[in-house]
């Protein structure tokens, strides 16, 4: 059995919002196991659901480029927000997500893809720029996608300036599948993009949802049904109905249209189809937060810029 420490009871109470002594017990009643402990707090009502992003705690700046059927994202992270306002950095940042364009997702080939005035690496380009801005930086994370027919388009949360359109706090990328109007098209995925920015969609049809995730999400809803008392055959219509509330929650296609707050996506795909003059698919998107998933621990960010540079 793991040491039950305050740093693991700290952790819990951030990624759950329990009480102190309550992730004491949830994390003594699983053995230390910290993503158990999140599960047996939901199920004992002692926690709102697992944040679908860990807790924002890096700053910098996420990028968007689009050129032509292609659109990528990238993250660069700094120690403070102070460094998002500084033009060399969003030079760096701009420069970067053009070349995120052809790493295919792979961040690693990103990192040592060439930088945009020649002669240096991307990452021998982060290396001199941290000696002169005086303050650590990475390249954390890269997304791409491409299409044959129809569009790529984007939106960013939170721009950085007026004169940056491109930077900000959270970046979309979409790519529209449809041989229809291309204007239109890129009017209505602007929209689209606009939405998974704010609604964080995990996956885009109930049939994309990771299995693994689906059957602890089952797991939990089982339990907190058990937990009311009620019998198997009444937990069973209760199971159908909390799934898909939560298919609705994490479903692009099953979410209510943010512009209207009412319709389904899937079924204004279909409305826009019909305006577009052909069938309208997503084929897939991302969608990028500022910092999510990482915690502020310097020891740790220092680590993870010196192994980039190489030291």
């Amino acid at each position: 059995m793991a040491e039950i420490t305050a740093a693991l009871v700290k952790d819990l109470r951030e990624k759950s919002g329990a009480g102190m002594m309550d992730c004491k017990k949830a994390l003594t009643e699983n053995a230390g196991d910290l993503e158990a402990a999140v599960d047996w707090l939901r199920t004992k009502g002692l926690a709102a659901a697992a944040k679908k992003a860990g807790r924002v705690a890096a700053e910098g700046l996420v990028g968007v480029c689009i050129e032509g059927r292609r659109g990528a994202l990238v993250e660069v992270n700094s120690e403070t927000d102070f460094i998002a306002r500084n033009e060399a950095f969003q030079e760096f940042v701009s420069n970067t997500a053009t070349a995120s364009l052809g790493a295919g997702g792979d961040v690693d080939a990103l990192r040592a893809s060439a930088y945009s005035n020649g002669g240096k690496t991307i990452a021998e380009a982060l290396t001199d720029l941290i000696a002169k801005v005086g303050e650590n930086m990475a390249v954390r994370r890269t997304a791409c996608l491409e299409i044959t027919n129809g569009v790529v388009a984007s939106y960013v949360h939170n721009q950085v300036s007026a004169e940056v359109p491109n930077q900000g706090k959270i970046g979309v990328i979409v790519a529209l599948e449809s041989t229809g109007d291309a204007e239109k098209l890129r009017a209505f995925g602007r929209q689209l993009a606009m939405h998974i920015s704010w609604s964080a969609p995990q996956a885009t049809d109930v049939a994309d949802v990771d299995p693994a995730t689906l059957e602890r999400e089952r797991n939990v809803l089982i339990e907190q049904a058990r937990e009311s008392g009620k019998p198997e055959n009444i937990i069973e219509k209760m199971l159908e109905g909390r799934l898909r509330k939560y298919y609705e929650e994490i479903c692009l296609l099953e979410q209510a249209f943010v512009i209207d707050g009412e319709t389904k996506v899937r079924k204004v795909l279909e409305n826009i189809s019909q305006d577009v003059g052909a069938p309208v698919k997503v084929a897939g998107f991302h969608r990028f937060q500022l910092g999510e998933g990482v915690q502020r621990e310097e020891g740790d960010f220092a680590a993870d810029v010196a192994a980039q540079l190489g030291r």
